[in-house]
């Protein structure tokens, strides 16, 4: 599934709720399925980080719905096969 077709899912399945809860509401779910996704990650369970990334990413699609912005088509012209910062890919940035 490519990134605009999720996010099409989850505006079909969830924008009215989305909207009716409002944006800062919304982005407070997105931060409580991070926190689940820290969790899952600090117990290593394999499975429940599959569906808090699942989770994770429902929630941020839902946020970029709410702001009417196309995620695939920011991620792809901010990282068009570069990093965006050093131009290079893999990236050569010192941390």
């Amino acid at each position: 599934m490519r990134i605009k077709d999720a996010q099409i899912l989850m505006k079909n399945l969830y924008y009215s709720r989305d909207k009716a809860r409002g944006i800062e509401k919304t982005f407070m779910w997105f931060i409580e399925e991070l926190g689940e996704l820290a969790r899952a990650i600090r117990s290593n369970d394999k499975s429940s980080i599959k569906e808090e990334l699942a989770d994770t990413m429902a929630w941020l699609l839902s946020i970029a719905n709410l702001f009417d912005v196309k995620l695939e088509e920011v991620i792809t012209a901010k990282y068009n096969g570069t990093c965006p910062k050093c131009k290079n890919s893999p990236c050569k940035c010192i941390i």
